[in-house]
């Protein structure tokens, strides 16, 4: 559709970026802080680890200033359960609790929003030991984790998101890492631990909406639209099956508080359905979340099943991989996208169409919590970056933004805003690629294994944001 006049971005719109723990903390065991899933899993040999990362846990404070001189409205960041519980329950580590104030109010000083992710991929290596997520005292170590930090955190911290990317754990485990054992879950007990992680999301929501009545909170999944490879009707079953299992069941759970029941039919169909214990059903229902942040990176294109093994045809690549599956959906190929030279389809106009299909479906406020294009910055002699590639990209993705809000999506709140942070507000360590693939607007001068001084640049998509939030997107 063709607008005379694009709606400008609100006045209040929450320009932000974003970050995870695990990729730029470091100080893995440092102050109390026990080993987490991802600090035990077997890391590739040839690209640097977390136990560095980059440094923020010692640097806070520079990187806020930053952030604050770069005009931030928010910031979102995860918090490491095994700083706050080194146990996964019982005894808390006041040296935890007092890094995530010192953050929390570093924020708060320079007007930033902190925005907080209760779980970012790390469960507390303690409690893998004794089943993880397939364990269902997990759900209860997990609410006890959130009742902690409402108690310290819930008069400072407005916004709150519960789990990040469940739907990329449950349907792409290997994409945060191997177990030690090198051993992946079978999908049988994938679905349980999704069936325990999304108990233990809804008795968290509804724990915190008594506890911090003013606050708002909601999950973080990594969502997407499907095309169709052709206009034949059986693609477009198709790509309706792997958005149904890739995106809408995980958010129907906790938006409806129950499965979605094609996605419930696929899972009894192949013997894969979760075991449901009495009053399961019950405790889902009612999370009432306030809005659905979303990660996005990529579309998918889909082609009809085979009904073979041939089906499962990898397509795209890194943590945006489709294998495919047989009987379900077959990937297949978008001539009318570009990728990046991980293999990830870049298509904002995407963006836009997710944004619309989010919205009509669950007509609840949108936050975008990532967003970005992972690159090999280089360092020029005189300290300059120059990653117009990340200018192009985040500025194509926020044109489309603004064209989702001039096509009537409402955002974040139960006012007509949204909030935008990109991955990422510096630079992190990879999941797969270490500190070769970059994202952030702050540039971290580190290899993989030299450390280096750790200094801080700004690069040019630094200023480029900037004067983006100082018009506040007018001339995007």
């Amino acid at each position: 559709m063709h607008y005379s006049k694009l709606k400008d971005f609100p006045q209040n719109f929450l320009w932000g970026a974003s970050t995870s723990a695990y990729q730029v903390e470091g100080a893995i065991d440092e102050d109390g802080k026990s080993p987490s899933i991802i600090d035990m899993y077997e890391h590739p040999s040839d690209v640097a680890d977390f136990s560095v990362a980059s440094d923020h846990y010692h640097r806070y404070k520079e990187d806020i200033a930053l952030f604050a001189e770069m005009g931030l409205k928010a910031y979102r960041f995860s918090i490491a359960w095994t700083r706050i519980l080194p146990n996964g329950t019982g005894k808390v580590n006041e040296k935890g609790i007092e890094f995530y104030n010192n953050v929390i109010d570093e924020c708060l000083k320079y007007n930033i929003e902190p925005v907080v992710t209760m779980y970012h991929f790390d469960l507390p290596y303690c409690l893998e030991e004794k089943g993880g997520w397939l364990n269902r005292d997990t759900i209860e170590a997990f609410v006890e984790y959130a009742k902690v930090l409402f108690i310290h955190y819930g008069s400072k911290v407005k916004y709150w998101l519960t789990i990040n990317e469940q739907n990329t754990m449950i349907l792409h485990p290997g994409a945060i890492g191997l177990p030690k054992v090198g051993k992946l879950p079978s999908k049988k007990d994938l679905y349980q631990q999704n069936h325990h992680m999304m108990l233990a999301q809804a008795k968290v929501m509804k724990l915190f909406h008594n506890m911090v009545p003013e606050g708002k909170i909601g999950p973080a999944l990594n969502l997407t639209a499907m095309y169709p490879a052709t206009c034949n009707p059986n693609d477009a079953i198709a790509a309706h099956n792997w958005e149904v299992l890739r995106c809408w069941n995980f958010v129907d759970v906790c938006a409806f508080g129950k499965y979605h029941p094609l996605a419930w039919s696929y899972l009894k169909d192949r013997n894969i359905a979760p075991e449901i214990q009495d009053g399961d059903f019950e405790t889902l229902k009612g999370a009432n979340p306030d809005f659905i942040a979303m990660n996005y990176y990529s579309t998918a294109t889909i082609a009809a099943s085979k009904g073979d093994a041939s089906d499962v045809t990898a397509r795209a690549g890194d943590q945006q991989i489709m294998l495919g599956e047989q009987g379900v959906y077959r990937p297949s190929e978008n001539p009318y996208v570009e990728k990046t030279q991980y293999g990830w389809v870049v298509d904002p106009v995407g963006f836009r169409y997710t944004l619309r299909k989010v919205y009509e479906r669950y007509q609840l406020p949108i936050l975008i919590t990532e967003n970005g294009i992972g690159a090999n910055d280089t360092l020029e002699p005189d300290g300059c970056i120059h990653d117009q590639y990340r200018i192009d990209f985040i500025q194509k993705h926020l044109h489309q933004m603004r064209l989702a809000i001039t096509d009537g999506v409402k955002m974040l709140g139960y006012c007509p805003w949204l909030g935008y942070c990109p991955w990422a507000a510096i630079d992190v360590v990879s999941t797969h690629q270490g500190y070769k693939k970059r994202y952030g607007f702050i540039y971290v001068d580190r290899d993989e294994f030299d450390l280096k001084e750790l200094k801080r640049y700004k690069k040019d998509s630094f200023y480029w944001y900037k004067q983006v939030i100082e018009e506040n997107g007018k001339n995007i």
